[in-house]
């Protein structure tokens, strides 16, 4: 009989756990010799930062395969001189004649690499064959990059528009979404109007970007999934001659805290060794993280869910009426990383679809 590990996290929340006993299971045998026997059969132990996927992030036999169409290029107007490529993922079960939800994913061109730890299209199409999440069109959108055409030679890399859209405290990403690439995106699929039916994601700056989008446009966006995310200053930019100073990412938690709480439903994951400028678990950090000069990545993640759990709470106790944010979160102990965030993206996107009608 062999045993089936469950990969460790460091910080699981309950509710997450009950979406992860959904799909992962735990076969445990009792008496000496069994367990003698297992123990022979005993996995090496786990490094730090590991978190190899899970069978919902690999092709499975019998699943109906979607079409990857791209990738096209999209020269916006709203965020004038640049150009981004995007891909769309239709299902197989979207025929056109239902209205289907709808998938943005930042940082596009590494969130659908076939080899990477994301793979968020395959991971789409087991979910939807499964019935876990509804029928959703894909959208994955790179940054912009100043110039004519996208550069081919960039690969999976980051265009040079990246931080200036992704980490700017402002509306602009989310009109041109909203303005531009959703309503291309209607000219040839049917995407429903429903906010419930949406949600947006992404990994690091492409994580706070889509909080941004659902902070600025939550009657579009409410459900939103954030991996090793960016909450530090990296959009900061002094006092210089008559401009103002421009705020970073390390805000959200005073904006948060200060104003009454938005209908947005949240998942944060990170790691304790994210860009944490010291060793919290022994492990030397790498140069980079010793030398940003933007912030801990990780406590930024705590403050943004210290900030969320206060906003609640304050609202509870002042009994304002309105909405509450739904979050939950789940802290591993990667650096910068989307492996531990690749591992969970089933249970997050089952999670985030919980209360949404099966039959749709």
């Amino acid at each position: 009989m062999k045993l089936r590990l469950i990969v460790c996290l460091f910080s699981v929340s309950p509710r997450l756990m009950q979406c992860i006993r959904m799909s992962l299971a735990v076969a445990i045998g009792v008496g000496g010799c069994l367990l003698s026997g297992l123990a022979a059969e005993a996995k090496p132990a786990r490094k730090v930062g590991e978190y190899p996927l899970t069978a919902d992030s690999l092709p499975q036999a019998g699943v109906p395969k979607g079409q990857l169409i791209g990738p096209l290029e999209w020269n916006s107007k709203i965020i004038g001189g640049t150009v981004r490529r995007y891909w769309i993922y239709v299902p197989a079960q979207y025929t056109g004649e239902k209205e289907a939800g709808l998938l943005v994913f930042q940082d596009g061109q590494r969130a659908l690499n076939p080899k990477g730890p994301l793979r968020v299209d395959q991971v789409m199409e087991n979910l939807i064959a499964k019935k876990d999440i509804p029928v959703m069109i894909g959208l994955f959108i790179t940054p912009g990059n100043y110039s004519e055409h996208y550069p081919d030679n960039l690969g999976t890399g980051n265009p040079n528009h990246r931080a200036e859209e992704y980490d700017a405290l402002s509306d602009t990403y989310a009109r041109m979404l909203v303005e531009e690439l959703i309503p291309e995106l209607k000219k040839t699929y049917k995407i429903s109007d429903n906010v419930d039916a949406r949600v947006i994601g992404g990994t690091s700056s492409g994580a706070i970007c889509a909080w941004t989008v659902a902070w600025e446009r939550p009657d579009q966006f409410r459900k939103v999934i954030s991996m090793i995310g960016s909450y530090t200053s990296i959009g900061y930019h002094p006092a210089k001659g008559n401009q103002p100073m421009v705020p970073g990412g390390d805000l959200y938690p005073t904006l948060i805290r200060r104003n009454p709480p938005k209908p947005i439903r949240i998942f944060l994951q990170d790691g304790t060794n994210d860009l944490a400028n010291s060793a919290p678990n022994g492990v030397t950090p790498d140069a980079w993280s010793m030398s940003n000069m933007f912030g801990s990545w990780h406590l930024a993640n705590q403050q943004m869910l210290s900030a969320l759990e206060f906003a609640n709470r304050f609202a509870d106790f002042r009994k304002l009426e309105g909405p509450r944010y739904d979050f939950d979160h789940a802290w591993g102990d990667g650096w910068h990383s989307d492996d531990h965030g690749g591992q969970l993206l089933p249970d997050i996107l089952r999670w985030m679809f919980r209360d949404y009608p099966k039959d749709n």
